[in-house]
């Protein structure tokens, strides 16, 4: 005989909220408790690179907290859309292709690296936070680091061989 639905339940973890209600058999009351079961249909994979299967041959997929990246990392979803570019400050729009493979994925970071703009300032973020802890650590390049500041002759030369130009205004 095949197992009922409650009993294949009690076996897995106990579901967080309990739905109970009173029946009566055979004269006495008694009282069962529902599973709480949440489909959720839908596609969230942005702009899926392969087609999606007829509804009819879609299955659900539990998931829980040991399986939840790789749920994701077969469902691909993603993020297509143009925001408006306010690191150029001109007015124009950039395209911006956002995947997601794991919750980790959603950290403001990663987001960042997934865009070219971005994530060339995350590295002269690095680059710059390498350079103070350098300095930190050595006072010949915390000496010559600040005559380079003080004087705009240096810091003119510098920007041309890094191919800074002055921002007007």
């Amino acid at each position: 005989m095949s197992a009922s639905i409650h009993d294949k339940l009690n076996r897995v973890r106990k579901p967080r909220v309990h739905i109970t209600y009173e029946v009566e058999t055979e004269g006495a009351q008694v009282l069962r408790e529902l599973p709480f079961v949440v489909g959720i249909m839908g596609d969230f994979s942005g702009d899926p690179t392969t087609p999606l299967r007829p509804l009819v041959d879609r299955k659900f997929t539990q998931i829980d907290r040991d399986n939840f990246n790789d749920v994701m990392a077969n469902m691909a979803p993603g993020l297509k859309l143009k925001v408006d570019n306010k690191l150029a400050d001109d007015g124009t729009q950039m395209s911006v292709d956002l995947k997601f493979k794991s919750i980790d994925d959603f950290e403001p970071a990663r987001v960042a690296q997934q865009v070219p703009a971005l994530a060339a300032l995350l590295q002269t973020r690095e680059k710059l936070r390498d350079l103070m802890s350098k300095a930190d650590r050595s006072q010949e390049l915390e000496t010559l680091l600040e005559q380079v500041l003080r004087s705009e002759d240096e810091l003119k030369s510098l920007s041309g061989e890094l191919g800074i130009k002055k921002a007007e205004g």
